[in-house]
């Protein structure tokens, strides 16, 4: 049997605390796998990158790769930009490269954002009832309708069973509403408090600006009580999902939610983007940042940086084999830099 070697593959930020906290979970995730070699990389604005990691499973003696995406939602990173990578260096060196799926809605996740929720509310000092709070669930914001669609999902979910008077959903970037403007209408309902949860793995600038537009937000309204819940981190959960989409691999279970997949079937407002090619658009930023975080001793690094389409190769969870692609560029907020298609101000 072939030796299998485990990839985690980030999203990278220019964030240093962002790549310190996806570390420290990749670090317990191989606590969780004593019996294969797991190791690490960023698509984009840090190092080490998805080929370096790579690279050391193939030194540490992979002969197959099981690769998992560090990310919640099937977007265009997961359908692109991670396969393109992948797909590019399987070819290279002839490797078997199997990917799973990403976290998605997981009832693990939701017990973590439950936990990080109450976390918030614990420590306050005012007594308001859930049935005057207004629960608001921030997501990343991206161009793919179907992933935003998920956060919407995961407020109801979290609404419903928690046991909130109401909820909204925001998004931090490229999707509406943006998080003041969904805090301005919450703060008209009437609720006596307001709990902002970011459904976010890990800090970042864009956790900060959400923190920062909820105080600005809050500022105007000192009648409400506004409570920044913390993301998911490293929770149980969030590595419980990890461990089981990695073994899912070698289960088979590997199919993302294709039914509404805007490159295999023709969603509204995005017609165009059907049959697209599965291609990368993140390489003009990948290892740029330049923070290194490893689970294990060495540091080395070297960034080849030319990810391009070798097709469906490497048998990644779509089980449809047709290719994935977009072609505006990439699909959320990068740590604050501007989007190609937003200006500057946004």
């Amino acid at each position: 049997m072939s030796r299998i070697g485990v990839m985690i593959c980030g999203h990278g930020s220019r964030h240093e605390g962002a790549c310190r906290e996806f570390a420290g979970v990749v670090a317990r995730i191989a606590g969780r796998l004593p019996e294969w070699p797991v190791e690490m990389g960023y698509l984009e604005f840090a190092r080490p990158v998805i080929r370096d990691g790579l690279d050391r499973l193939r030194a540490r003696g992979a002969e197959r790769i099981v690769a998992v995406p560090g990310m919640l939602f099937a977007a265009g990173h997961v359908k692109n930009d991670v396969p393109s990578v992948l797909n590019a260096y399987a070819a290279e060196h002839g490797l078997k490269v199997d990917m799973g799926r990403d976290l998605g809605i997981d009832a693990r996740l939701l017990e973590a954002a439950r936990d990080r929720i109450g976390e918030a509310l614990a420590g306050r000092a005012s007594d308001v009832p859930l049935g005057e709070t207004l629960l608001c669930v921030i997501g990343r914001g991206t161009s793919d309708s179907d992933a935003n669609g998920n956060v919407c999902k995961v407020t109801r979910m979290l609404w419903e069973g928690i046991g909130f008077a109401h909820a909204e959903t925001g998004y931090s970037g490229v999707a509406h509403p943006r998080v003041d403007a969904v805090l301005e209408r919450a703060a008209r309902l009437g609720f006596k408090r307001i709990v902002v949860f970011p459904w976010f793995l890990f800090t970042g600038v864009l956790i900060q600006r959400i923190h920062d537009q909820t105080d600005e937000v809050a500022a105007r309204h000192p009648e409400i009580e506004f409570v920044k819940a913390g993301y998911l981190n490293d929770h149980p959960g969030v590595v419980d999902t990890f461990v089981d989409r990695i073994r899912g691999v070698l289960a088979g279970d590997v199919n993302m939610n294709c039914s509404l997949c805007k490159y295999r079937v023709q969603v509204i407002g995005f017609e165009k983007d059907q049959g697209a090619p599965q291609e990368g658009h993140h390489h003009h930023v990948e290892g740029i940042g330049g923070h290194h975080h490893h689970h294990h001793g060495h540091d080395h690094h070297h960034d080849h940086g030319h990810a391009h389409d070798h097709g469906h190769g490497h048998g990644h969870g779509h089980g449809h084999g047709h290719g994935h692609g977009h072609g505006h560029g990439h699909d959320h907020d990068h740590d604050g830099a501007p989007r190609p298609h937003e200006p500057a101000s946004a």
